[in-house]
């Protein structure tokens, strides 16, 4: 294979999938790679409903994949958080590699300039993920959540023309876009824990293609790569569905150990199940497994069954 193909980037459309696949090709750029991106515009871009409707959070990467699978692209860049957890990646294709891992925090943004805590009762706090929503209810009561879908600059748009009082936000996305300084306040992770995956780039590409995969390990950042296993198959191990209030996030020490924090939510957030344990970097999956495990003796799978979906 020549070494100089031009390696087609599959992306969402939106400015904050831009702005992740851009990175992506500055950093095969210096690598002497030239590349050039393969905009697609998903399902779950162009609905604004239910996303369960769609089939979850899927509607954000089938078409990405299907590129990838007809020869349209050569890599795709996801954000691992959007990559369901409870069937596998299409056969035919790999994680080629991990960026390293932004912030994971999750941000508020308000319109009076006040945070959460103060926020009069019935404010209206516009989100559509059951993750946020879970939490929001259990931490503030007071507050009102109502649905709220589109790319954060969407979100931010509405905002700011009234439709809701403030926003949650991903750290992450909010810098991608160079949205930080909107930001009211930052919610540590015991008030809200964040989605499996947050932060994480995923690169992906077909499994037979070594040339890619070469480039992907090249890109990869191990550290997150092993956070990125324990948390996948900590999801992996409880089943959850696009409905489902799970989250969960690894960190690793100064020793090299890592930790897994995993949290399952009723949807309301009336009930909620906590784990963390510690294993050892060699074998992330085993503990994801672990503290999947955990939850469902704690009662994991009763309180994700009872969600529709």
């Amino acid at each position: 294979m020549s070494r100089t193909r031009i390696i087609r980037i599959a992306t969402r459309s939106s400015p904050m999938a831009l702005a992740q696949a851009e990175h992506v090709a500055e950093l095969l750029e210096r690598l002497g790679v030239q590349s050039e991106l393969v905009k697609v515009t998903t399902a779950g871009d162009r609905w604004m409903g239910d996303l369960s409707k769609l089939g979850g959070k899927g509607a954000f990467v089938k078409e990405i994949d299907h590129a990838l699978l007809v020869d349209d692209a050569d890599l795709a860049v996801h954000c691992l958080k959007d990559i369901p957890g409870d069937i596998p990646v299409p056969e035919g294709l790999a994680f080629a590699g991990y960026l390293a891992r932004d912030d994971v925090h999750d941000a508020v943004i308000t319109g009076n300039g006040a945070p959460l805590a103060e926020q009069p009762a019935g404010t209206v706090v516009g989100t559509s993920s059951v993750r946020r929503t879970a939490q929001l209810l259990l931490h503030y009561p007071h507050l009102t959540v109502q649905p709220l879908r589109g790319n954060v600059n969407t979100r931010l748009a509405r905002l700011e023309e009234g439709h809701v009082d403030v926003l949650i936000a991903a750290v992450s996305g909010l810098h991608r876009v160079g949205q930080q300084h909107r930001i009211t306040e930052t919610l540590d992770l015991e008030t809200m824990c964040p989605p499996i995956g947050a932060g994480i780039i995923a690169l992906e590409c077909r499994s037979d293609d070594s040339r890619l995969r070469d480039l992907g390990a090249q890109l990869d950042h191990a550290e997150t790569h092993r956070q990125a296993d324990a948390e996948r198959a900590m999801l992996h191990a409880l089943q959850g569905h696009c409905n489902s209030p799970i989250a969960g996030y690894a960190t690793t020490d100064r020793t090299g150990r890592l930790t897994l924090h995993g949290k399952v939510f009723s949807a309301d957030g009336a009930q909620w199940l906590d784990s963390k344990h510690w294993g050892v970097p060699e074998d992330p999956q085993a503990l994801g497994f672990f503290v999947g495990a955990d939850l469902l003796r704690q009662g994991a799978r009763a309180i994700i069954d009872a969600i529709p979906h």
